[in-house]
């Protein structure tokens, strides 16, 4: 039994993750929706991942704002958002393209007696006016990732002031040493939770699996078929822009498959966030940046989504026989952009993302309560792809930095990681 263990421990995560997958959805088509049994070891790994998000964002951000400028802080955060802002767009008209070829929901008919209640969209002017909670203790309970940010930042900077201070320079040094101290033993912790990884994966996949069987696959399996398609040709997106800027593509797969694999399988951006941040680590990229463009991302950067969004709106179009028009595609690429960023962090924001849209076009609802029946399938893949667009931006961007400061020996450090 020791010899197990000790062979488990050793065995390369990555392998570990893909034999649970496997596992689990053989477990989720053999025992359908008795596979539900497992639902709490999943429960468990979500609430390990969940339990870090919160020491590991203020303290790698803070630590990270101790080691750069303002002036670098606030030139890295303007590449951030824009980044985000342009691929959220450019998955929409990737959506829009792949599914406009392959023509999703063609010759389906819609049930307009089936009614569906659509969450409200909390818009911008919200997702602005949370970044600054009302007070520390609520952003932290309530999870609110931009508030959580915001709370690093500042205290990352009054920190760096104390330290630059000849009055307060000994105080700030000390805090400084203990939140480091403190980020250190969080990473210490992601190291046991690591290990729980694959359980939790095997657990989540086989409800997922279960719940959804193989009868709402076929029913609406050109649909996701062709989301999936788009996802894919997304990820072309991203290799390009790797090559185009000199990321190296082994380094960078080799440590963003985990998040990317746990995110596919758990849904949840923000909950699989500590292996986001810790494959970034693992990359060698710049703390100062991950510590804040990575939350960020998990909150506001919705690539997946935005496909979702694109082939969803071809799909209803195409149900009531009404392709969409020049003009309504480039609707959708700029309400949707707009929706993406307007429903961060909001329970149900695919689907709200998909309503706003479909709202501004004139499509049906009903359409939006059809997809929900294959929202866990198509979430899914959604979700995999927010994360690997979050560490592709930040991949990119350390590298633009790191070309910056020092131009001769960027390329070696890279090889190196």
């Amino acid at each position: 039994m020791k010899a197990i263990w000790k062979g488990y421990i050793h065995a390369s995560l990555i392998l570990k993750i893909t034999i649970a997958l496997i596992l689990g959805v053989i477990v989720g088509l053999i025992f359908g929706k008795d596979a539900a049994v497992l639902e709490p070891f999943g429960d468990l790994l979500l609430h390990l991942l969940k339990f870090l998000i919160i020491p590991l964002i203020l303290f790698t951000l803070i630590v990270g704002v101790n080691q750069t400028s303002i002036t670098n802080l606030g030139r890295m955060g303007g590449k951030v958002f824009l980044y985000y802002v342009l691929t959220s767009a450019l998955a929409i008209v990737v959506g829009i393209a792949v599914a406009s070829i392959f023509s999703p929901g063609a010759g389906m008919t819609l049930d307009t007696k089936e009614g569906f209640e659509v969450p409200e969209n909390p818009g911008i002017i919200h997702v602005l006016l949370s970044i600054v909670p009302e007070n520390i203790v609520t952003a932290f309970s309530e999870l609110n990732l931009l508030g959580i940010i915001f709370t690093a930042l500042v205290f990352g900077i009054a920190i760096s002031s104390l330290r630059a201070s000849e009055q307060h320079h000994e105080l700030g040094e000390q805090v400084y040493t203990v939140i480091n101290g403190l980020n250190e033993a969080t990473l210490s912790i992601m190291k046991v939770i690591l290990q729980y990884v694959p359980i939790g994966v095997f657990a989540i996949m086989a409800k997922t699996v279960g719940n959804q069987g193989a009868d709402t696959l076929l029913s609406l399996g050109n649909m996701v078929l062709v989301l999936y398609i788009a996802l894919i040709v997304h990820i072309g997106v991203y290799i390009l822009f790797m090559f185009v800027t000199k990321v190296p593509l082994k380094p960078f797969f080799r440590e963003a498959r985990t998040p990317m694999v746990t995110a596919f399988v758990t849904q949840s951006s923000s909950g699989v966030l500590p292996l986001t941040l810790n494959a970034a680590k693992n990359m060698g990229l710049s703390r100062s940046l991950y510590g804040f463009s990575l939350p960020l991302g998990a909150t506001i950067n919705m690539d997946g989504a935005a496909i979702r969004i694109a082939v969803s709106a071809v799909f209803a179009a195409n149900i009531i026989g009404d392709p969409l028009s020049f003009t309504d595609m480039l609707q959708v690429v700029l309400v949707g952009t707009l929706a993406s960023i307007g429903t961060a962090g909001v329970p149900g924001a695919g689907i709200i993302m998909i309503a706003t849209v479909f709202a501004q076009l004139g499509l049906p609802m009903e359409a939006v309560g059809l997809l929900t029946a294959i929202d866990a399938l198509v979430g899914m893949g959604c979700t995999a792809i927010n994360v690997t667009g979050d560490l592709v931006g930040t991949a990119i961007i350390d590298k633009s930095e790191k070309k910056r400061e020092n131009p001769d020996t960027v390329e070696n450090s890279y090889s190196r990681s």
